[in-house]
């Protein structure tokens, strides 16, 4: 026997438009309260998590153990160990994974979820801190929690009020805001965080020097102060960089001659073969510490419109040249 279907009502566009405002409505006012109960329980959570030697295991069942993987990876992300531990797998041998430098996150809106209850009298033998979620603060979860945070929403956005959704955000939101105090109090810097995505465009612009992408050795253009125009300008057609750098003997850049240099001093009808490095250079040109990110040296262009730097080490000896289709190519910029 076929299942009986309901059919479905023409689509109204304009209660489509009214459910989507009221839901934007409904789940900030979720978030609004969060931050008017939000007191001396958070700030306590915070100092649990802080003092931790192990890792935060979080847990949590269906919408909540979605929006749980959510947050474990945003703790580890910013400089906060973590992990997520399903509540129903513990319960088959993965509380073998929580040890008793850890402390244990676990979400639950009505606070009742069996998977979880039933496992919380294991957590406190084991002596493992534990930091309950819940928007009941009368459920099991809130009475075995050593620290309770308040996640409770008027109502959901579901017009049933079944559906998790504010809770949910609630929720997410509250996991964000244990993280950010953390990453802060950790002095976790933007480089800790490209550190963990290295494979991401951020990593690649936080994590990669000029010493990474810079031409080196014979492929730097460089001619000395007496060099004649003529050897400037093979050196230039030589190195392919539309430049060169002009170096005292003992490397330090003292100047720097460019295409654009050329077409000026063409413009002037000077004499061309007559004149000398040290005649046609320009004094002082902006140079990049080898050890200075890549995405310093694709500012530095950007702001001053020029294609390539001029790499110097710690004595301001010339070491390389980096160009923009070096950062393109790295895929900096």
């Amino acid at each position: 026997m076929r299942p009986t279907t309901r059919s479905a009502s023409p689509f109204d566009r304009a209660n489509a438009l009214r459910l989507a405002q009221q839901t934007f409505d409904i789940e900030a006012a979720a978030i609004v309260g969060l931050k008017a109960r939000t007191g001396e329980a958070f700030v306590n959570a915070v100092e649990r998590i802080l003092g931790v030697t192990g890792r935060v295991v979080v847990m949590g069942m269906g919408k909540s153990g979605h929006v749980g993987r959510k947050i474990s990876a945003t703790l580890a992300s910013t400089g906060t160990p973590a992990i997520f531990v399903h509540p129903a797998e513990a319960s088959h041998g993965d509380l073998g994974m929580i040890t008793p430098t850890d402390l244990v996150l676990a979400i639950s809106n009505g606070g009742e979820s069996q998977e979880i209850t039933v496992i919380l009298p294991v957590l406190k033998r084991l002596g493992v801190p534990l930091v309950g979620m819940t928007g009941n603060l009368q459920s099991s979860l809130a009475r075995h929690a050593d620290v309770v945070l308040d996640s409770g929403v008027e109502k959901e956005a579901c017009p049933l009020n079944l559906a998790p959704t504010a809770s949910t955000t609630a929720q997410l939101v509250l996991g964000d805001a244990l993280a950010v105090p953390l990453l802060e109090a950790r002095g976790f810097k933007a480089e800790d965080f490209a550190r963990s995505h290295p494979g991401g465009a951020l990593g690649r612009k936080l994590l990669t020097l000029v010493s990474d992408l810079m031409r080196s050795g014979t492929e730097v253009p460089q001619v000395p102060l007496q060099a004649s125009f003529g050897d400037v300008m093979r050196e230039m057609s030589a190195k392919g960089l539309g430049a060169t750098a002009v170096t005292a003997e003992d490397g330090q850049v003292l100047g720097i001659f460019t295409d654009g240099d050329l077409r000026l001093l063409i413009e002037t009808g000077a004499d061309l073969r007559a004149l000398t490095a040290a005649e046609v250079m320009h004094a002082k040109p902006r140079v990049l510490q080898h050890t200075a990110l890549a995405v310093d040296a694709a500012d530095m262009m950007e702001n001053h419109r020029i294609n390539s730097v001029l790499v110097v080490n710690a004595e301001g000896v010339l070491c390389g040249a980096i160009t923009s289709n070096d950062l393109m190519r790295a895929k900096v910029i």
